[in-house]
């Protein structure tokens, strides 16, 4: 049971992403079921979890207990996927966002259900009166009611929807400080940053006043360093609203805009459950009937639930009759909809590979890498693998796979899982893997050194073929190159032998890119695999790491060359 403890809404940031509480769920009630959720329990989970290939963290060395809470008890747990008393157990609804085709369907059900407080999250006696609200179904509402919602509105404005009494005041305050930015002569940093700041001293007001201002992230108890890290707070909450709300596929994000808003063809998906879902809270001390009602996986009824508003849109597809529709189950119908975006998004992805392959997007291409060099985007590393994905569509022959997810409408929306490369371009006669990351310093190597590795092993493994890989990062640290350089000639049988890895600076990618766009010929497969074969060559005549990596790099930005 957690305890409500500050003045604004809270969302789970662990996993951030989730879609990766997917195979977290199934580690847990697949190896732990029956068993008492404990700290013996806790920290066995986490030692299993730590070496699964689909998780990217790395928990907390010195209580691994505290770790596994954190990855359970704030998302599965919360969202009605497991339970855990008396013992470990899956839910109806845990079970059916098992299952692919109804993982979205049922994140959103349990997003819906998610409200301040419960059972699962208690008033604290100083807090009492404060929260009452579905956040996830107010923030809907706020997005539908404004068409459109910032990242710095919901941070600032947003998060302060502790009840839903208090709608109308959030969506005033948003309207004003739109018109306050229009009139300010000051740079939108500074403008934003002052409005965040006033707004955190006003809604901490009676903390301030008693100078109870020390936080856990620090003994520093100066107003100063308060204010920044509820901004910091604010901030790490919003980005998980954002991440969780764009996984049910009703909104789209604006990556420049860094703006939510509702698709229009959802927009009747979600007047259907503003309309119909009761804003209060419910069972808020009834732990059995709260469960009961959050491990539905039917609750609450959504718009695709109604079979005459189903028979609507699937009337609207050209290839299925009304004869067929009429004699469909719902679960049939959902199925006939369901594949029917699935078809249209394959088709619109499709069409971008063949005006990459053509090189009608070329320009769009290099202007995204500069945008991405900018920080100009809401999702840097979506954006980073999605636009290299392009690149290499577009930079030469084959069939070139992008493990991101896609949305609907054939735009990203989520990185690549952690069991996969991120992008694997097949050749025929070999293969190539293509890992991109924006980390840096030692914790790119840290986070990307073994997985590239393994991802390349894996893909050799399964193709049975020759196979290399680009490692592409803003900058490359040591540690990476001295890791790769070393794989290069340490015939390591977990990694299928030697491993051709070669680490390359996004600047010396784009221009390799822009060498592609301006050659008079099409590239071909074949150049991508001297270039691989010339780094295995100088990685075996070379004196050092530093000396591979500076030749690699110079074979790179002429790599067309004969």
């Amino acid at each position: 049971m957690a305890r409500l403890q500050g003045r604004t809404l809270f969302f789970i940031t662990s996993p951030r992403t989730p879609m990766k509480m997917l195979p977290e769920i199934e580690i847990l009630v697949n190896n732990f079921s029956n068993r008492t959720w404990d700290i013996q329990c806790q920290e066995a989970f986490m030692t299993r979890l730590a070496v699964d290939p689909n998780f990217e963290g790395i928990g907390s060395s010195k209580d691994l207990a505290f770790s596994a809470r954190d990855r359970i008890n704030r998302g599965p747990k919360a969202l009605g996927f497991v339970d855990l008393k008396p013992t470990i157990s899956i839910t109806e609804a845990g079970k059916s966002f098992l299952e692919e085709e109804t993982a979205e369907e049922t994140l959103l059900r349990q997003l819906l259900k998610f409200q301040l407080p419960s059972p699962y999250h208690t008033e604290t006696e100083n807090l009492t009166g404060v929260f009452f609200v579905k956040p996830y179904l107010e923030i809907f509402r706020l997005i539908s009611t404004l068409e459109n919602l910032t990242f710095d509105e919901l941070m600032i404005f947003g998060m302060q929807l502790t009840s839903y009494n208090k709608f109308d005041e959030v969506v005033a305050k948003i309207k004003k400080f739109r018109d306050d930015r229009k009139k300010t002569l000051k740079s939108y940093k500074v403008f934003m940053g002052e409005y965040r700041n006033s707004e955190i001293k006003e809604i901490y007001r009676y903390e301030i006043s008693e100078g109870k201002t020390k936080t856990r992230e620090s003994k520093d108890v100066s107003l100063a360093k308060f204010v920044k890290t509820k901004a910091s707070n604010l901030r790490d909450y919003t980005d998980a609203c954002f991440r969780y709300l764009r996984a049910t596929g009703l909104v789209a994000i604006s990556q420049k805009g860094k703006s939510l808003s509702i698709l229009p063809e959802k927009m009747e998906e979600v007047k259907y459950f503003l309309s119909h879902i009761d804003r209060k809270p419910i069972y808020v001390t009834d732990e059995n009937a709260y469960k009961a009602y959050l491990f539905d996986a039917t609750l609450p009824v959504l718009y695709t639930d109604n079979r005459s508003n189903l028979e609507q849109e699937v009337s609207k597809l050209k290839e299925v009759s009304w004869e067929t529709i009429k004699k469909s189950s719902v679960i049939e119908l959902k199925k006939i909809l369901k594949h029917a975006i699935a078809c249209r998004k394959e088709n619109l992805i499709k069409d971008q590979v063949k005006r990459l392959k053509d090189y009608q997007a070329y320009m769009d291409v290099m202007a995204v890498f500069d945008d991405i060099r900018n920080d100009n985007y809401y999702d840097v590393p979506l954006m980073l693998e999605w636009n290299t994905w392009r690149a290499m569509t577009m930079l030469d022959g084959g069939n070139i796979k992008a493990n991101l997810k896609f949305d609907d409408n054939g735009q990203p929306m989520a990185t690549a899982s952690g069991n996969t490369a991120d992008i694997i371009c097949d050749y025929g006669n070999f293969s190539l893997t293509v890992e991109v990351t924006m980390q840096s310093g030692q914790r790119q190597y840290e986070m990307e050194g073994e997985p590239v590795s393994r991802h390349l092993a894996k893909v050799k493994k399964e193709q049975g073929k020759d196979a290399y890989c680009f490692f592409i990062a803003p900058k490359i640290n040591e540690s990476c190159i001295a890791h790769f350089y070393t794989l290069h000639l340490a015939n390591i049988a977990f990694y299928g032998g030697k491993s051709i890895i070669l680490p390359l600076e996004l600047e010396v990618f784009e221009k390799m890119v822009e060498q592609s766009g301006k050659a008079d010929y099409s590239p071909n497969p074949e150049q991508v695999r001297r270039l691989c074969e010339y780094s295995m060559k100088i990685a075996q005549s070379a004196s050092n790491e530093k000396e591979w990596y500076e030749a690699v790099k110079t074979k790179a930005l002429n790599w067309l060359a004969a």
